[in-house]
């Protein structure tokens, strides 16, 4: 699988179909702990301009372009038979993943983050769409900052469960930083930094619609859902990303 370095954010060249194969495969392994992340332009601007969110993301083993704008990074630096159609959203590499591995005993899932109805509202969701999934057991830690015995709960309660496959819906950036500084003592199986999926998948926050998400303005839509959580975040962060993109493409003429 072809990594290019976007902003310095090493992003798989990657379709669905590639992530998923190479998801799975690494859950069956059993030998450790594996982080993926759907990154978008505010997670690798966030990584070029935080230093301890970078250093939390080369703990990551695969970094999917979940964002239009990292595909068309990606694709200026592609030949053309390897170009990509499409970004690997995280919600939807969940729901594949969920649908490639419904009916094989091997997969376990395992829901960690949120409010226990939102995982309540995910598992029954889940159960009517993929009937032969597994969802081993989910988890909904409290809120604000862990006492070191939480990880060690939840630790357990993964390894208890048997779950290879170990979504976390915390939020960004504290998602990435608890499976990387956790990733060396983690149960082993794939740890995906989620994000925002619990919540879209459990119907409390509305997908923007696939022509948003197909031009690149995700972004514009969830700013008008949300202006005085997300203004900040979109302001700052998609400028750091125009601002280097636009560096990097003038020193690659140079």
């Amino acid at each position: 699988m072809k990594t290019i370095p976007i902003i310095g954010l090493p992003v798989a060249a990657t379709t669905y179909a590639g992530a998923v194969a190479w998801i799975l495969e690494r859950a069956k392994r059993n030998d450790r702990a594996y982080a993926v992340e759907a990154a978008n332009t505010h997670v690798a601007a966030l990584a070029r301009s935080d230093a301890d969110f970078g250093e939390a993301m080369r703990h990551f083993d695969l970094i999917c372009p979940d964002g239009m704008p990292l595909v068309w990074a990606l694709n200026a630096r592609l030949a053309a038979a390897e170009k990509l159609s499409d970004r690997v959203y995280g919600p939807t590499l969940m729901l594949e993943t969920l649908k490639a591995t419904n009916g094989l005993p091997e997969f376990k899932h395992f829901l960690l983050g949120g409010k226990q109805s939102t995982l309540d509202s995910l598992s029954r969701k889940f159960a009517a769409d993929f009937p032969n999934i597994i969802i081993a057991a989910t988890h909904s830690p409290p809120f604000g900052e862990w006492p070191e015995s939480e990880f060690e709960r939840i630790a357990e309660n993964i390894r208890s469960s048997g779950a290879n496959l170990v979504w976390v819906g915390l939020g960004c950036p504290k998602q990435e930083h608890w499976i990387a500084r956790n990733k060396h003592r983690l149960p082993e199986g794939v740890y995906f930094g989620i994000g925002a999926a619990f919540a879209f998948h459990a119907g409390e926050v509305r997908q923007s619609p696939p022509v948003f998400q197909k031009l690149g303005l995700e972004w514009a839509y969830r700013l008008a859902m949300e202006p005085r959580r997300l203004f900040k975040r979109y302001f700052v962060y998609n400028s750091i990303f125009i601002y280097h993109m636009l560096r990097e493409r003038v020193s690659r003429k140079n």
